[in-house]
């Protein structure tokens, strides 16, 4: 089992910035992957960002490359998600998901692929 708990999430104008943080914890320490997915109204669960407990560079999808930057703190189990020039077409709901993992090649985008979720939060960028 895994638990995700996220935070940060809030309002702010197209170009704002918001960093979120997802607090992770199991009942055992196995390679994990963790990321960040959002899911906008009406739209499916797409991942944003999914990085490897055991290293390697982190997944980002085309749409946020060079604005959003995953960054984990092992000592802690936080993966940190800072999000910058935000957009409008960035607003949705974010959520952290996990599943256990052999290496990072399990680390897929696609929601379907993972077992462990949190409650989510909101992201709103208004033009």
């Amino acid at each position: 089992q895994v638990q995700l708990a996220e935070s940060g999430g809030g309002s702010v104008q197209t170009g704002g910035s918001l960093r979120l943080s997802c607090a992770f914890s199991g009942t055992n320490d196995n390679p994990k992957c963790v990321g960040w997915f959002r899911q906008a109204r009406g739209a499916e669960r797409e991942g944003v960002a999914v990085a490897f407990s055991g290293g390697g560079s982190p997944f980002y999808a085309d749409s946020v490359k060079g604005r959003f930057t995953a960054s984990r703190d092992d000592a802690k189990n936080i993966l940190y998600l800072q999000m910058n020039s935000l957009e409008p077409e960035d607003t949705a709901m974010y959520y952290c998901g996990a599943r256990e993992a052999p290496n990072l090649v399990w680390c897929t985008r696609y929601a379907r692929d993972y077992a462990y979720w949190g409650q989510g939060t909101q992201v709103t960028v208004s033009s």
